[in-house]
C-alpha cells in the first residue's frame, strides 16, 4: 500500500506516524531533558557542561517532542517569530555584554571594567554570555535549522507524489 491509499504510511504527504509509545516516552522525558537543559546553562561556568551543552540539550528536547508528536504541530505551538527571536535575543545580550566595556573605555569582553567601574565582579559579565548568549543562540539555531531541513523535506516528497500521479 502506498501512502496515497490511506495505508500505513498516513495521508497523501504525511511523513507523521503517531505511535503512543514514543508519545508516552516522550512526555515522560521530555521535562526532564529540559529541565537538564536549563541545569547546565545556568551552572556554566561553574561545573561541567556549559551553556553551549544547555542550549543544545533544550534544543534536541524540542527536536524530540517534534519526532514524537509531529513537525507542524510542534511547528505551530513554537512558532518561527520565536525561534527568531530567541537567537536574535542571544546575538543581541552577548553584543551588549560585549560593547559595555568598550562604553567604559575598555576593549571588547574586557570583563574587569566592570569591576573597576561599576564595581560587579567579572564572573558576572561571564555568566551573563553565557546564560543570556550563548545558550539561547544555540537553541535557536538547533530548531531553526531543524524546521528548515524538515520544511524542505516536506516539499520533496509532496512534489515526488505529485509527479508520480501525472
Amino acid at each position: 500500500m502506498s501512502s496515497a491509499d490511506g495505508g500505513p504510511l498516513g495521508d497523501a504527504g504525511s511523513t507523521y506516524i503517531e505511535s503512543q509509545i514514543i508519545m508516552v516516552t516522550v512526555r515522560v522525558i521530555a521535562p526532564f531533558a529540559f529541565t537538564y537543559g536549563l541545569f547546565l546553562m545556568f551552572h556554566g561556568s561553574g561545573s561541567p557542561g556549559g551553556s553551549f551543552q544547555g542550549g543544545a540539550i533544550i534544543g534536541a528536547t524540542v527536536l524530540m517532542i517534534a519526532f514524537a508528536f509531529g513537525i507542524e504541530p510542534t511547528r505551530d505551538w513554537i512558532r518561527n517569530r520565536t525561534v527568531v527571536a530567541l537567537a536574535a535575543g542571544g546575538v543581541t545580550a552577548f553584543a551588549l555584554v560585549g560593547l559595555v566595556p568598550i562604553l567604559l573605555g575598555g576593549n571588547f569582553l574586557e570583563y574587569e571594567r566592570y569591576k573597576t567601574e561599576l564595581g560587579i565582579e567579572a564572573k558576572y559579565g561571564l555568566e551573563a554570555i553565557e546564560i543570556a548568549g550563548v545558550a539561547p543562540i544555540v537553541a535557536g539555531v538547533i530548531v531553526g535549522l531543524f524546521f528548515l531541513l524538515a520544511a524542505g523535506a516536506m516539499q520533496v516528497s509532496v512534489s515526488e507524489e505529485v509527479s508520480s500521479d501525472e
